[in-house]
């Protein structure tokens, strides 16, 4: 391993603001990963730039432990993308308001290509819809609220 070939490696990770670089030669390689670094000014050029979602961030979070908390929950049991209706352009499955019982689809979650449904845990009413429609969910995330 050469020294000055990591050093300047490195210097090019900060020169460009890589986070990672790799360089393989014959029977030798060399990769240098650095973390990002946060930079408190990119955030407030975030907060300029978009002044909508800066407020909404801080309120979110208390709000997706409150969720998360709730009784009725209706978590997401897998990585996917989240549909509210069984096709573009029709009627969504729910809708806040509305009754349902236990074992009604919800909505969808493709995930590898295979739609799965997603159905009421118990019977109640949709109190609240957390997710929109073709957004990605992660496992565990809150969909919906039943009361």
């Amino acid at each position: 391993m050469d020294p000055d070939a990591i050093r300047a490696l490195a210097a090019i990770l900060t020169e460009t603001g890589l986070t990672e670089i790799e360089i393989a030669e014959k029977d030798s390689r060399i990769r240098v990963v650095r973390a990002p670094v946060p930079v408190e000014g990119a955030a407030l050029v975030t907060r300029v730039a978009a002044p909508a979602p800066a407020p909404a961030a801080p309120a979110a979070v208390p709000a997706a432990t409150e969720a998360a908390n709730h009784p009725g929950a209706v978590t997401s049991p897998m990585v996917g993308v989240a549909y509210l209706s069984p096709e573009p352009g029709s009627a969504p499955f729910v809708s806040v308001g509305q009754s349902v019982s236990a074992g009604q689809t919800l909505l969808l979650i493709e995930a590898m290509k295979t739609f799965n449904q997603i159905k009421a845990p118990k019977a109640g009413t949709v109190s609240r819809i957390l997710v929109a429609s073709g957004s990605p969910v992660e496992y565990g995330e809150v969909l919906m609220i039943l009361e």
